[in-house]
């Protein structure tokens, strides 16, 4: 008999039904949510990041939504301590811990335990990296990273200039590189099922289309604006997707559109890095949404009960 406490994780592509079918198994399992998306951490990016309502997280406990401001440069460390710490609480109350989220790294790194270097950033390495970013340019800058830690190159998209200085001083300064935590040994401190959702490709990739056409009519261009009214252009919670692709928009550089579209790209192309990490990284029984979702989403409930 497995003594570790019992945690529940559904885990999939942005747009494949995760929110649905977390609050379902919440209402039948005596659980409760935890975010595991990096995004949807922070107070203020509602629509971009497709978080669940007020009116749903009232009926479902949910934690770890709204907890830093776009400012904050919130970790993966940080993530970690503080799911850690809400996995605990729910646990001392008797009920299921539900993480749900789309951020493979997130995830993995509380559900395998991953240990974290307590020295924390090194500005100096950090400021000589962003200098070359500047000179070279951040396709130079994703080739250095391609030469130390080709598995986070092949990750990481080459303009996420953040990111990838975030692995050249991890392997700087510790001399691994930052993906050897993702193949450690896979046990867990938790007695863990990790739920996989997936979907026809070409019906994800429709339904996908349609959340970008619903969050624009939902007020997505006025949450971009109040976000750079806020003086947060500049941070790296604006450089995630949905809210890179309409600054341009707000700029008056680029018709909406054409923004519209590349959101709708690089959101499928996100969908497909997900399911490679998630497949490659994680033990993940799988359940495909394909079809009548509502009966589907039910013998989900039924084989975790």
């Amino acid at each position: 008999m497995n003594e570790h406490a019992p945690l529940l994780v559904i885990i999939g592509p942005t747009a494949v039904g995760k929110s649905e079918t977390s609050l379902r198994a919440a209402a039948e399992l005596n659980g409760e949510i935890i975010n595991g998306d990096s995004m949807q951490v922070y107070q203020g990016m509602d629509v971009g990041t497709a978080k669940v309502s007020a009116e749903e997280r009232n009926l479902i406990p949910h934690h770890l939504f709204d907890i830093c401001t776009p400012q904050d440069n919130f970790s993966v460390a940080d993530f970690q301590q503080e799911a850690k710490r809400a996995i605990a609480d729910i646990h001392s109350r008797g009920k299921l811990p539900i993480i749900v989220g789309g951020t493979g790294l997130y995830v993995s790194a509380v559900i395998y335990d991953y240990q974290f270097s307590s020295s924390g950033e090194d500005e100096t390495i950090r400021k000589r990296r962003e200098q070359q970013a500047a000179e070279y340019g951040d396709l130079w800058l994703h080739g250095e990273l391609q030469k130390v830690d080709p598995e986070s190159a092949a990750q990481i998209h080459p303009h996420n200039r953040h990111r990838v200085i975030r692995a050249l001083e991890v392997y700087e300064r510790t001399g691994r590189p930052i993906s050897e935590r993702a193949m450690e040994a896979k046990t867990s401190p938790y007695d863990v099922r990790i739920i996989g959702l997936t979907m026809d490709r070409e019906q994800l990739y429709a339904r996908i289309n349609a959340r970008v056409d619903q969050m624009i009519e939902k007020g997505l261009l006025d949450e971009v604006q109040k976000l750079l009214e806020h003086g947060y252009r500049e941070t790296k919670a604006m450089k995630g997707i949905g809210y890179k692709e309409m600054i341009p928009v707000i700029d008056k550089t680029v018709p909406l559109a054409e923004a519209s579209e590349q959101l709708k790209r690089n959101t499928r192309r996100f969908a497909k890095r997900q399911l490679t990490w998630f497949r490659n990284k994680m033990d993940v029984e799988w359940f495909d949404l394909t079809g009548n979702r509502e009966e589907k989403i039910g013998e989900i409930i039924a084989r975790l009960k």
